[in-house]
């Protein structure tokens, strides 16, 4: 039987191992960390359990991402109930809009911007509906071997000719090419503004820079509806980590990757930090490119080769964790809030606010509430603080708390005094957690559809997260994990390559760093 290690229990490494586990492979997904998710996780102290990063869970629609995630890893159900509004949305002028999911959305958007919304959202939601039927449809974009090329090219054709496509035929090349901003010419400033804002928290840019086709389909995930989940963002993870034990692999924590072993130009092998050694026959690294670099060292495959040492134009999260007396929150209060103080957005100017149900008793002790509240920020001048200047980082780190909740009390007036726990966090801390290099978040900002990463690295190694196409969102994430589980498939179909622990560490290769 073909062993799959999978490095990470992120949701992309999650849903490819529970795919593969239940395909008859043997799997095992090895977590630095004691519980899974990563940035999509949920944590616990003092009582509360909050979302450690990622508070939106979408996808959960029939038919959709989650949805396709369940049937092919044996998931009966999720712990899950829908949500409607999405979210509401603070402009700088006090005005609030909710996005609803239902048909009260058009209404709510006529209201708040006038005529033009109209034709921005009848644009966007029907680029969506078409965008999102050929992701469901086919995962390999970037195609990265002709056989992908060709599935894709045949996909494509069915979808142009499919209806949800065709009335987009004449634009879909110059909206493939083009930024979403062309769509906001004549948009009222307080359009552009709320478009900006949806786009950074879902593409990672705002739109003068977005891509306009992924761009339309990055703002539908709050109209096809959002979901909370018992127990916090973290249950999902959780899910996929039963399903993987149900089906005969192994999730195993406290176990952080130190090294891949290369046999013959190969990955053969994983070693962790206990010394423990992990035969492959296939590798999935649910990192970021930075951190799969530094565990293959000077073999790093060249697809690698040339990433700076910090994301230029890639985002940390600041944040702060709350808990909240349940007395401060309305009854029926909406859970999710984008508060947007002014431009430019991110640093505090903007934040997303997430309150956990009242019904989900185990999330705070009782009469408690726990809250996730987060910003968009730079890394470079966290790290060069961190160290340089480690009063200057404490001194950084208070200032951005207090813009943070500040912000949220645009949502919540009364929440710094029935306040009884704050904790904040900063990219230091996300890569002090989360493993993940420089603490960058949220993916590559989705410039252009070109710029999106395929999954496979280097022959039977795969990366699989937020790197790769589709990109950020949980919903996202997994699909990404699927078309790994799916390529994997296809190239263990051959006789794997057997690895001996001894004859590669003798044999004098440069194994990488640790």
């Amino acid at each position: 039987m073909e062993k799959v290690v999978v490095i990470g229990a992120g949701i992309g490494g999650l849903t490819a191992a529970a795919v593969l586990s239940r395909r008859g492979y043997d799997v095992t997904v090895l977590e630095a960390h004691v519980y899974p998710g990563g940035c999509a996780g949920t944590f616990y102290h003092q009582g509360y359990r909050f979302d450690a990063g990622a508070t939106l869970a979408g996808g959960f629609y029939p038919g959709g991402p989650m949805d396709i995630v369940a049937q092919a890893a044996g998931i009966p159900n999720w712990p899950a109930r829908q949500s409607n509004p999405s979210m509401v949305v603070h402009l700088p002028d006090g005005s609030q809009i909710a996005r609803w999911t239902d048909e009260r959305r058009q209404k709510e958007y006529r209201s708040a911007f006038g005529p033009a919304a109209d034709h921005f959202f009848t644009w966007q939601e029907r680029t969506a509906d078409a965008m999102w039927d050929l992701a469901l449809r086919s995962l390999d974009w970037p195609p990265q071997s002709s056989a992908q090329l060709a599935r894709l090219i045949k996909d494509c054709v069915r979808w142009i000719r499919n209806d949800a496509a065709g009335h987009l035929k004449p634009g879909l090349l110059a909206d493939a090419l083009s930024p979403l901003a062309g769509h906001l010419r004549d948009a009222p400033e307080n359009l552009r503004l709320f478009i900006d804002a949806q786009l950074l928290i879902s593409a990672q840019t705002t739109s003068k820079y977005a891509n306009a086709l992924y761009g339309a389909s990055a703002l539908d995930l709050p109209r096809r509806g959002v979901v909370h989940l018992e127990g916090g963002m973290g249950a999902i993870a959780n899910t996929l980590a039963e399903a993987v034990r149900k089906n005969g692999g192994k999730v195993l924590f406290r176990q952080a990757v130190t090294r891949i072993i290369q046999n013959n130009g190969r990955p053969a092998a994983v070693e962790t930090r206990r010394g423990d050694h992990f035969v492959a026959d296939a590798i999935i690294a649910n990192l970021t490119p930075w951190n799969i670099q530094r565990l293959l060292g000077d073999e790093s495959p060249g697809v690698l080769n040339g990433l700076k040492p910090i994301p230029e134009d890639g985002w940390g999260a600041s944040m702060a964790y709350v808990g909240l007396d349940d007395q401060a929150i309305p009854e029926d209060f909406p859970l999710h809030h984008q508060v947007i103080i002014r431009e430019p957005l991110g640093e505090g100017n903007t934040i997303f606010l997430s309150i956990s149900p009242a019904w989900d008793k185990g999330r705070a002790p009782d009469g408690k509430r726990a809250i996730t509240i987060s910003t968009h920020t730079r890394l470079n001048d966290w790290w060069s603080l961190y160290e340089n200047d480690r009063q200057g980082y404490e001194t950084r780190k208070q200032a951005y708390l207090d813009r943070l909740l500040k912000a949220a009390g645009r949502a919540i007036p009364n929440l710094r005094e029935k306040s009884d726990l704050v904790l904040p966090g900063t990219p230091v801390t996300f890569e002090r957690f989360t493993h993940r290099a420089l603490g960058w978040v949220g993916g590559f900002p989705q410039t252009s559809l070109f710029r999106l990463r395929g999954p496979r690295l280097a022959p039977r190694l795969w990366m699989v997260g937020d790197s790769i196409f589709p990109g950020q969102s949980t919903a996202a994430v997994a699909l990404g994990g699927l078309r790994v589980a799916n390529d994997v498939q296809q190239v263990l179909v051959g006789s794997p390559q057997k690895y001996s622990k001894n004859a590669t560490l003798l044999s004098g290769e440069n194994l990488g760093n640790g």
